[in-house]
């Protein structure tokens, strides 16, 4: 028999073997990642400071930087992020759920989707700030218009990546889910979903990215808060430390969220044997 102690030790040198790799993989995607920003920091820095860009066009990092720290001390900062965040997750929210549901549907029925993706695939060619002045006219330009319009561009590409997901399942393996006579709700949560999944990961990846580009323009109708209103602040009082502040920090919330979304695709498709999950 095995004594406590040893399957301790047994179970801590497995740990020990499994997550340094995993931790050095990660420290060095990280330190890989962050090579370009620096590089790019660095040399803008240096180009202010000689002279070769226009202070009022373009300022320094360091003026970008003493400028998102000022916002932070006055309370600012953290209104405009938070707020625009709000918007997004809400908006991300609506419009995966509508996507969803709608994908599904069109995915497994023909005749669903002869009937409804050709509107669909015409309301997704209309440019996004075309959708600003009926939202305005409908909603006003409270809060209900300004998430609608970021659901409306967070549903297109999963809706997209959710239909050519189901429509891709290879038709073999739902042939060996009907000879286990599984019914059509097993045979959807055990093959079509699985099958499906990593389209649709994509797709909320893709989705995620269009939000932050249209709470730019729902930041436009009336907004008195978030990063959008900062640009239109930043403009009007002709200062491009403003502007490129929040356009940094688009960036850099973007970036994070992505990750996250990253992490839990990467987690969500562990079994599957790809590139991505070699050791």
């Amino acid at each position: 028999m095995i004594s406590e102690t040893q399957k301790w030790k047994v179970i801590e040198r497995a740990v020990a073997n499994t997550s340094a790799p995993d931790l050095f993989k990660k420290g060095r995607t990280m330190v890989l990642g962050s090579i370009l920003p620096f590089l790019l920091l660095i040399l803008w820095e240096l180009a202010a400071r000689a002279g070769v860009l226009a202070p009022h066009l373009l300022p320094a990092p360091s003026l970008i930087l003493e400028k998102i720290i000022h916002m932070q001390k006055d309370g600012s900062l953290y209104a405009h992020v938070s707020v625009t965040f709000t918007r997004v997750c809400i908006g991300f929210a609506i419009g995966t759920a509508a996507a969803v549901i709608i994908g599904a549907v069109v995915g497994y029925a023909k005749t669903a989707e002869q009937l409804f993706d050709p509107l669909l695939q015409a309301f997704r060619s209309i440019p996004s700030l075309a959708w600003v002045p009926l939202f305005i006219l409908w909603m006003g330009i409270g809060e209900p218009s300004k998430i609608t319009l970021i659901a409306v561009g967070v549903f297109f590409p999963v809706y997209l990546n959710i239909v050519a997901g189901i429509q891709g399942v290879d038709r073999k393996l739902i042939e060996v889910g009907k000879i286990y006579q599984l019914s059509p709700f097993q045979l959807t949560k055990r093959i079509i979903l699985p099958a499906a999944l990593p389209s649709f990961m994509t797709g909320m990846r893709s989705g995620l990215g269009l939000g932050w580009m249209f709470v730019v323009a729902a930041e436009l109708m009336g907004a008195s808060e978030g990063l959008g209103y900062l640009l239109v602040v930043g403009q009007n009082t002709y200062s491009p430390d403003t502007v490129i502040a929040s356009i940094l920090l688009f960036a850099v919330l973007g970036k994070v969220t992505d990750a996250l979304l990253k992490w839990i695709e990467f987690r969500s498709l562990k079994w599957q044997d790809s590139m991505n999950n070699q050791a």
